[in-house]
């Protein structure tokens, strides 16, 4: 995965979804406009999903089959468009470590659960860069407020906090237990991830290497009994 800081918008802009006709609400698009528009979504999040955040405007437009500016006009500079992107990515995982939490009692399945339905369902390639910072588990217990200091450059979106709190409780639930290994933090959680899942050109290959190094992974974050 290649995931590049595209310099995240912090312009009053960066919500844009639709045209605003000079304040108030958003006016309703039009069904075409709104076909455009979940077209341009879709392909911004293959491509960037693909090439990273680094990825230029055209080649979204070329995706979603329609003219550059289509795309402009829904998302006046490319940093909103990735900050939508983003966002939607972070509520994605939110949702997924919550229903973790939920469904599992025991503390190592439970985030277990999270990791796998999280790379099996494509989702980690989005966030933003900010939220893979890879801090030690020493580091955040230094810094108790690390996990809500992604916000203060009004950068991140509104669901980074809740995000990095959620997979935060699964993280803290497995070391408690004695199960997760003492120096592993959120961001190295979300890395994994983020990594897993590797772009293969055949599906069944991507799947199968998905597979394959998820297990090493995870393998990875558990603890070991002592020699």
């Amino acid at each position: 995965m290649r995931i590049q800081d595209p310099h995240w918008a912090t312009a009053a802009a960066d919500a844009v979804t639709g045209a605003n006709g000079g304040g108030g609400r958003p006016a309703p698009l039009r069904v075409d406009a709104q076909r455009n528009l979940e077209h341009v979504l879709r392909a911004a999040r293959e491509v960037f999903g693909e090439l990273g955040y680094g990825a230029p405007m055209e080649d979204v437009a070329r995706r979603a089959r329609v003219g550059v500016g289509t795309v402009y006009r829904r998302f006046p500079s490319k940093d909103v468009l990735v900050r939508r992107i983003a966002e939607e990515e972070t509520a994605r995982l939110t949702e997924q470590a919550r229903a973790a939490l939920g469904q599992e009692d025991e503390a190592w399945p439970a985030l277990s659960r999270f990791l796998r339905t999280s790379v099996a369902s494509g989702a980690g390639r989005l966030l933003p860069p900010q939220v893979l910072q890879v801090r030690s588990a020493a580091e955040e217990a230094r810094v108790p407020q690390q996990r809500g200091a992604l916000e203060d450059d009004g950068s991140s979106g509104a669901g980074v906090t809740e995000l990095l709190e959620v997979v935060g409780q699964l993280v803290d639930r497995a070391r408690a237990a004695g199960e997760l290994r003492g120096d592993v933090s959120v961001a190295d959680v979300l890395l994994v991830i983020a990594t897993a899942a590797p772009v293969l050109p055949d599906p069944a290959q991507q799947a199968a290497a998905s597979g394959r190094l998820l297990d090493i992974l995870v393998d990875g974050l558990r603890s070991r009994p002592a020699a």
